[in-house]
């Protein structure tokens, strides 16, 4: 008998046919509306070109994108718990459309500004998504999570060699202006077909007993926000390195951007295939496990990195470095999950992943600035492992509090 109160929605609410449909559903929104974390790292070579700038100031877009992405997934997460997800989604919708417009017109400057609405914009199709999905999912709800998560990878794995080619074709300027288009024509109708029905209120203001269970391995619920929130900056400044520099660091080696584009592409998308691994793995060992064992391969994935720099050599690296990080961050809902209540799963959620942000912010800049200052990528990829082992730390320290996933085992399974 599941244990969850997600178990009271109806039998044919719970895990149904129409749970999958609407992450089927999560799945396309996340994939067309997360573009704006992508669409920048393939455009920032032509950027930086056109401008003649160095590359910490032709990131600036990039930073300003993630900004936006992590205020809003604080906002749209609360929104997500007072209104339904359904009114960030249309929001999101609706700025994607205003920013990549305005970022036609822009100048470097304006053109960062416009890549903090497309940020704004993009946090409405990853965090309220999967906080979302996990109400509607009991046996199978770590799976559903990530796969509703893996919207975000295909997002940057279909978008990134589509927006290199119209680049090259149309221009940067012409290819914003087709993606807020796409962004509106997909987004709207899709949400308001299949969005509209809200968790059942008591659920949503229920308190799981697993959670209740576990607790917050003996601290507040603020401190156990703010550690995870601190892990989740030092895995992202980390993570963030190789996806935002990888093209131009193509660039830089004579490779070419579009070879740069290409590995990006096969990160992405064998992201997507660590994501639902770690979801699966997740529903077995416990959150907080499969953190870090994913923090601990990302780690090993980014000296490889400083290791080697041929063409085959970087496809093959940049492969594994999805392989083994791409189930990180939605490991964060999941412990959420694990350790708060139901109708703080949003906001939670969102203030974890939103912070993280900051490190995506953080990596990208502090990767350029890196790379301005040396000459080389090895310091931008060795500073992010650096940055790697302060989550590790934290996410060990967390799990050793746990028992080592003993609270989960005295829990029955959901």
């Amino acid at each position: 008998m599941p244990t969850d109160p997600a178990a009271g929605l109806a039998a044919d609410e719970q895990d149904s046919r129409y749970s999958w449909l609407r992450l089927a559903a999560a799945l396309v929104l996340g994939t067309v509306g997360t573009v704006g974390m992508w669409s920048y790292v393939v455009t920032l070579p032509a950027v930086q070109a056109e401008f003649a700038v160095s590359r910490a100031e032709a990131t600036l877009p990039y930073t300003l994108a993630m900004v936006g992405f992590g205020g809003g997934s604080m906002l749209m997460g609360w929104l997500s718990d007072r209104f339904g997800v359904l009114v960030p989604v249309v929001c999101g919708a609706i700025l994607l459309a205003i920013g990549y417009t305005a970022a036609r017109y822009s100048d470097l400057w304006q053109l960062s500004f416009a890549y903090g609405l497309i940020g704004l914009g993009s946090s409405a199709a990853f965090v309220p998504l999967m906080a979302d999905i996990s109400q509607w999912f009991t046996r199978r709800r770590g799976v559903a999570v990530v796969i509703a998560s893996c919207g975000n990878y295909l997002s940057g794995a279909l978008w990134s060699p589509l927006i290199e080619r119209s680049i090259a074709a149309h221009g940067w300027r012409d290819t914003h202006i087709g993606i807020g288009l796409i962004c509106v024509v997909v987004m709207l109708p899709l949400a308001l077909l299949v969005l509209r029905r809200r968790v059942p209120h008591h659920v949503a203001t229920a308190r799981a007993p697993a959670a209740q269970a576990r607790g917050t391995l003996g601290l507040s619920p603020n401190v156990l926000t703010a550690l995870l929130s601190v892990a989740a900056i030092g895995c992202c400044v980390a993570m963030a390195t190789p996806q935002v520099q990888i093209v131009a660091y193509c660039g830089d080696l004579g490779y070419g951007a579009a070879r740069g584009a290409e590995m990006l592409s096969v990160m992405l998308a064998l992201g997507v295939v660590s994501r639902v691994a770690a979801g699966w793995l997740a529903d077995r060992i416990g959150g907080l496990s499969a953190l870090l064992l994913g923090s601990l391969l990302q780690a090993l994935a980014l000296l490889l990195f400083v290791a080697f720099d041929g063409l085959a050599a970087l496809y093959l690296v940049s492969g594994l470095f999805g392989l083994f990080q791409g189930g990180i961050v939605p490991m964060y809902t999941i412990v959420v999950r694990e350790y708060f209540p139901v109708r703080e799963a949003g906001i939670r959620a969102g203030t974890i992943i939103g912070i993280s942000v900051v490190g995506m912010a953080l990596g990208g800049w502090s990767s350029g600035v890196l790379i301005d200052l040396t000459g080389s990528y090895a310091w931008a990829f060795a500073h992010g492992f650096l940055w790697n082992l302060l989550n590790a730390a934290i996410v060990l320290w967390l799990l050793m509090r746990s028992g080592w996933g003993l609270a989960r085992r005295l829990v029955p399974a959901e």
